[in-house]
């Protein structure tokens, strides 16, 4: 079984944004990681899960996250936005719709496990991954407009 650690992180929100997973498959590790220019936490928290699920073959899969934006957004609410035609139980547009529906066409093609872990509880991985995650956003350049 492939276990994949994810975290997205943002400076400001919205703000500098960065992503990171580290797919752990047959003891080995590799890290995937990506950043924005200006985005919120919870859209890297989304792309940091659905990049690592693009990324590997197997169709087994544990992810380890800390958003509980994204476990309970997956497991729970995402069947509810669907039959209230995309709209939450306020009547609002869910936020970040088009990443929720790439994460459900992802996750319907995969067997996957879905682990919440406490953010910054010295979980080794999930705290490396959020070091990674960090970096990214931190490394971001705003371009320059003339």
């Amino acid at each position: 079984m492939i276990k994949i650690y994810t975290d997205g992180s943002c400076i400001g929100n919205p703000g500098k944004g960065g992503w990171a997973a580290i797919i752990i498959e047959n003891n080995k590790q590799k890290v995937i990681s990506g950043s924005e220019e200006y985005t919120t936490n919870n859209r890297m928290e989304l792309i940091a899960v659905i990049k690592s699920i693009g990324t590997v073959k197997k169709n087994e899969l544990t992810i380890i996250t800390d958003s509980m934006y994204v476990k309970n957004g997956i497991e729970v609410w995402i069947h509810k936005w669907k039959n209230n035609g995309w709209m939450t139980a306020e009547k609002n547009p869910v936020k970040n719709k088009d990443l929720w529906i790439m994460l459900d066409k992802l996750e319907n093609k995969k067997k996957i496990r879905w682990e919440w872990v406490k953010g910054h509880s010295s979980n080794k991985l999930n705290d490396k991954v959020d070091k990674i995650a960090r970096g990214k956003a931190e490394s971001v350049n705003f371009n320059e407009k003339i």
